[in-house]
């Protein structure tokens, strides 16, 4: 999928985003298939983005490597095909076996069919994810209904640089930043901090989806699963059970307040290597 243009236009309508806030069942890839696709049926005609958590069909396990798919594998058919059939488009990470190892790969589907990839660039060391996970390397800006959205995984949201926008003249390169995750109630507090501070640095809304429940390796999540406005005030927020919230962004508020308060024409110019 070709990136959207670093000219194009703020939006200037709302984007209905839903938050699949799941407990994901461990190890079982036919289950969640099952389980996420009647949650994600059920939001048919009532969302225009839908977003899972990160390893939604098996949960954040290095054990689960050796099922890992590949991207002809069941899941991706099946992510696509349900994007197809609701008209929505969905976002999650899976594990993702490719010739140079396994990765933790979001998918963006479209209605349209077109299936764009993003895979995590920062491995979470404390649980040995970077010593059986390959790294991604490249951010990835995807459009949906005039919303320019960069999707990122769980321990991303710990680093701003990687996030910052960069500006192109007097334009940003995007106005919503997702992140999908299995971040632990141990550290809930970082969670909702950092959510809050991407958004407003970035300005831009911002959502994350974090799962629910205990995994198969004693591990507890918060829930916590958030849509922040681009001055990190809450639009809607979960608790800790299963939950499906929706809620509509306003394009034309961000508008404005990019317009009346435009910070990034003093923001620091940088490049990633």
């Amino acid at each position: 999928m070709t990136a959207p243009s670093h000219t194009a236009p703020l939006p200037a309508s709302s984007l209905r985003v839903s938050l699949v806030q799941g407990d994901t069942r461990w190890h079982d890839p036919q289950a969640n298939r099952a389980y996420y696709g009647a949650l994600v049926e059920s939001l048919a005609g009532r969302s225009d983005l839908v977003v899972l958590p990160e390893t939604f069909t098996s949960g954040f396990s290095n054990e689960a490597l050796g099922s890992a798919e590949d991207m002809d594998g069941p899941t991706v058919a099946w992510f696509r095909s349900l994007a197809q059939s609701t008209g929505m488009t969905l976002t999650g990470s899976i594990q993702c076996r490719t010739e140079r190892g396994v990765f933790n790969r979001l998918l963006w589907a479209q209605p349209d069919g077109a299936l764009s990839c993003y895979d995590k660039r920062h491995l979470f060391r404390m649980a040995g994810e970077h010593e059986r996970y390959a790294a991604g390397r490249d951010r990835l800006v995807v459009e949906c209904r005039g919303w320019r959205v960069l999707p990122l995984v769980c321990y991303d949201l710990r680093f701003p640089v990687f996030i910052r926008q960069q500006p192109r003249g007097e334009t940003l390169e995007y106005d919503l930043l997702v992140f999908v995750a299995n971040w632990p109630a141990p550290r809930r507090n970082a969670w909702r901090t950092l959510l809050r501070a991407r958004a407003i640095e970035n300005l831009a809304c911002c959502v994350g989806v974090n799962r629910c429940g205990e995994d198969g390796n004693g591990v507890a999540y918060a829930g916590d699963s958030v849509a922040l406005d681009h001055l990190g005030e809450v639009l809607v927020e979960c608790g800790a059970g299963e939950q499906v919230v929706t809620t509509c962004l306003d394009g034309e508020s961000l508008q404005r307040f990019r317009e009346r308060f435009p910070a990034h024409r003093d923001a620091d110019r940088f490049e990633l290597l």
